[in-house]
């Protein structure tokens, strides 16, 4: 049996330590596919059904992981992360609108652009398109992982599944296999995600942030 040597990587969130292994650890995957056109983030949107409605569990004056739904806060950090999400080989897309309360409609995109009109309110992590870029904003100084993203979008995330797909999930991030729990990735700056349920496996896709935090 070939031997898999794991190599650990001190991976901060929020305390825990995960570790890592390469990408040849996983043996043959097939190519990543073509990722979709450029949205108006210049993100690729994938040409491909949503994996989960984007109503999230955000409400105003509530919270959801101690992450506050608020109005217009005053920000101290505001960095992006990119995820992609794949089920038995085909592309799922991560939909517009996850964090915000009430849901996004076409009052808040005027010729393309996203904009927050009155009366509502936004989460630390949310996504504006349907590209999968993940916003991470935030009013103190604190560290985010992505278990807490899916609990504001009230999708499930564990080892067996991502949102309504169940089945063995694979986690990639930044090109290295992550073997530890889905939910303690660190949501750091850039950070390049990507969630696989079921067989077979694709090759990590990657994207450019470009004039992006």
């Amino acid at each position: 049996m070939r031997a898999v040597v794991v190599v650990l990587a001190a991976v901060v969130a929020g305390g825990a330590s995960a570790a890592t292994a390469p990408l040849s650890s996983l043996g043959r995957v097939q190519p990543a596919p073509y990722p979709g056109d450029p949205g108006p983030e210049l993100v690729p949107i994938p040409d491909a059904p949503r994996l989960a409605s984007p109503v999230s569990r955000s409400r105003p004056g509530g919270s959801v992981d101690d992450i506050k739904c608020e109005y217009n806060p005053r920000l101290v950090s505001h960095v992006h992360v990119h995820l992609t999400v794949f089920v038995n080989g085909k592309p799922r897309v991560v939909p517009a609108g996850i964090g915000f309360w009430p849901p996004l409609g076409p009052q808040n995109y005027r010729h393309g652009q996203f904009g927050v009109t009155p009366g509502t309110c936004w989460s630390s992590l949310s996504t504006r398109y349907a590209d999968g870029l993940i916003h991470v904003e935030s009013p103190t100084r604190r560290n985010f992982v992505l278990g807490e993203l899916f609990d504001i979008w009230g999708q499930p995330l564990s080892r067996r599944a991502v949102g309504p797909a169940h089945g063995p999930v694979t986690a990639i991030v930044d090109r290295r296999v992550w073997t530890g729990d889905p939910r303690r990735i660190p949501l750091a700056a850039h950070t390049q995600i990507q969630l696989e349920v079921g067989t077979p496996l694709v090759a990590p896709q990657q994207i450019q942030f470009p004039g992006l935090f």
